[in-house]
């Protein structure tokens, strides 16, 4: 959706977000030019601000792929304050860059060097910076009033390939608001696009939704996740990966978890996918149900805000 034409003006976050006073803001730490993604968001209500207009001091480290986290997190509490003191609410979609490859980032921040290109330490680095922006947040009067979504993009290694790993899926996602959300775990499966929703829900938002994603905390939700390459679109649903792909084929696999003992329940992540015996031709016509009805609404642009 991103890298089609006719992309602008459409149902978005920011569309439900904008009608209630907020500003809102795509960040990334990056140049906005990659994946289309400055046009994308601009054409959506957003103001785009890339690593362009990160000032000089804030950056401690750069890469092929833009500034350090710390940079783009300490920006974004400007831009936060700027909107408070204006007296407007805000939101701000961050996009961070420092857990990709080459996985460099500033010396001295954690216990592995920032030039010994480690996937551990680029994990670590980010993990450090969010706590660092946290600490900050709290010293800031509109904490109290924020609700805070940390979740990923993708895993890695997930993109281009031609099957369906589940693990290759599996992304942690968080909501946090100390005072106004409850601790707790949901482990029910859903997927990415049901986090908005979900938090729109928690917020008491009135609105009318286009959106594929649902609130996970109604009673009537039905789990399910949507997981997808290029080519192969896939549907989870009943522990059956149901996986339809070019030339009208179809795939159906029957998940078992693959238990590792030193890994806690909520954090297994392996599946035996093997084909199921009987096919599953509701599962079938769902899967082809959810991307055609998607494609549809997309070439007839009705999903126009």
């Amino acid at each position: 959706i991103v890298r089609r034409k006719d992309n602008g003006d459409m149902f978005t976050i920011g569309n439900v977000l904008k009608p209630k006073g907020y500003d809102v803001r795509y960040i990334y730490g990056g140049n906005a030019f990659f994946d289309n993604m400055g046009k994308y968001f601009g054409g959506n209500g957003y103001q785009v601000l890339d690593k362009r207009d990160i000032p000089e001091n804030l950056v401690n480290h750069t890469t092929a792929w833009g500034v350090d986290d710390e940079a783009s997190f300490n920006f974004t509490l400007q831009q936060c304050d700027k909107s408070y003191n204006e007296g407007n609410l805000f939101f701000n979609h961050i996009m961070t860059v420092s857990n990709h490859r080459p996985f460099t980032y500033p010396n001295g921040k954690i216990d592995i060097p920032g030039d010994a290109k480690s996937r551990e330490g680029g994990v670590k680095y980010t993990d450090f910076a969010m706590r660092e922006f946290f600490n900050l947040a709290k010293k800031q009067p509109w904490f109290n009033n924020t609700v805070f979504v940390i979740i990923a993009d993708h895993c890695a290694s997930s993109a281009g390939k031609t099957e369906l790993p589940v693990d290759k899926y599996r992304i942690p996602a968080m909501i946090y608001s100390p005072g106004f959300i409850q601790p707790t775990h949901f482990n029910t499966l859903m997927s990415q696009i049901d986090i908005m929703p979900t938090v729109f829900g928690l917020l008491n938002f009135n609105y009318q939704s286009k959106f594929y994603g649902q609130d996970v905390l109604k009673s009537d939700y039905k789990p399910r996740a949507l997981i997808a390459t290029y080519q192969n679109l896939g549907l989870i649903k009943d522990n059956v990966l149901t996986i339809i792909s070019p030339k009208q084929e179809v795939k159906q696999l029957k998940l078992s978890l693959i238990p590792n003992p030193k890994v806690a329940s909520e954090f297994q992540l392996f599946y035996d996918q093997k084909p199921i015996a009987t096919p599953r031709k509701d599962l079938e016509n769902e899967t082809i149900s959810y991307y055609q009805t998607a494609s549809e609404m997309l070439k007839n642009k009705k999903y126009q805000k």
